[in-house]
């Protein structure tokens, strides 16, 4: 009885799987290091900054600004927002363990070491301030290392742990990207740019109070007073209507600043009215609640998203302005 004949594995055929499993492994790795590093900038965010920059410039400039010198503001106000949030999360790391909304960031899971973190958002900040000074101007790299001094000094380290009100001001960092875009055609401001600023100042609460909410005891948790930890449900709705009727006069403040057309007029007028009633309608809702009735009225992360929605369309709307024979 012959006995069944054992296969010999070829050894160049292991070697060539040993070397691709290697340079699989090598590529996942380099692929999965940059993707931590980009998201330590917060590339969701920097998106919004940058949608309200192009409009702005275009309402500098009248038209069309020069389009290398909104790819160069552009480029630079990326780089400038992606320092602010590196260093955001290097500070917040302790924060951010604790919480389950961001216990997936990069420094919590060990796929970046605080170091390397440190060392990347210094090199981002440095590379900003120095693309603005040579590319752009001067007075926007000032306002640039401004914007970000605010976000990591003003509001990381020092408001944010201490007071509820630490969104409303340590938002002025996020209002910066008009000034910058502004000041990128222009060297300078003016009262129109200080509407816009006046504008998204007055929109951050409304934005971020109400995703606070949903995630209110991730921030108890992490001991971070934010408005709607430390107070009521409705006195946070009362005091988002009241931010938002601010951002509706700042936005229909624009009009004789910058003389902007009926078009533009209606739509600021439509687009603030629709947002006023649903943080009313939440008031409505968060009274009833409080007096034990239950009223149907919008849900924190709906407001949340309908503030994205009202900011993109209303800058949208400065843009398109510009070009309105009227």
């Amino acid at each position: 009885m012959s006995t069944p004949s054992r296969t010999t594995p070829d050894p160049s055929t292991s070697t060539r799987a040993a070397v691709r499993r290697d340079v699989d492994g090598r590529s996942t790795g380099w692929r999965s290091r940059v993707g931590a590093y980009v998201a330590l900038t917060k590339p969701r965010i920097i998106e919004l900054l940058l949608v309200t920059t192009v409009p702005t410039m275009i309402l500098a400039q009248g038209g069309l600004p020069d389009l290398w010198l909104v790819v160069k503001t552009l480029v630079g106000g990326a780089l400038a927002a992606g320092s602010a949030n590196a260093f955001n999360c290097y500070l917040d790391r302790d924060i951010d363990e604790v919480m389950n909304r961001t216990k997936r960031r990069p420094l919590v899971t060990g796929e970046i070491v605080p170091r390397h973190a440190l060392i990347f958002a210094t090199a981002l900040g440095v590379v900003s301030l120095l693309w603005f000074a040579w590319l752009v101007n001067v007075p926007a790299a000032w306002l640039t290392f401004g914007a970000i001094a605010i976000y990591v000094v003003g509001y990381t380290m020092i408001l944010k742990r201490r007071t509820s009100q630490n969104i409303v001001w340590g938002g002025i960092a996020g209002c910066m990207p008009v000034f910058i875009g502004w000041a990128a055609v222009t060297e300078s401001l003016s009262w129109a740019a200080l509407a816009l600023f006046g504008v998204i100042f007055f929109w951050t609460p409304p934005h971020y109070w109400p995703l606070s909410v949903k995630f209110k005891k991730d921030y108890a948790n992490a001991g971070v007073p934010m408005l709607p930890v430390v107070a009521s449900d409705r006195r946070v709705a009362a005091e988002m209507v009241g931010h938002t009727v601010a951002m509706i006069a700042c936005s229909l403040a624009l009009v004789p600043l910058a003389g902007m057309t009926w078009v533009y007029t209606v739509v600021a007028a439509a687009l603030g009215g629709w947002f006023l009633w649903l943080t009313v309608a939440m008031l409505r809702k968060a009274h009833g609640r409080s007096q034990g009735r239950e009223r149907s009225g919008p849900g924190a992360m709906k407001v949340f998203h309908a503030s994205i929605t009202y900011l993109t369309l209303l800058f949208v709307a400065v843009a398109v302005d510009v070009f309105l024979p009227w």
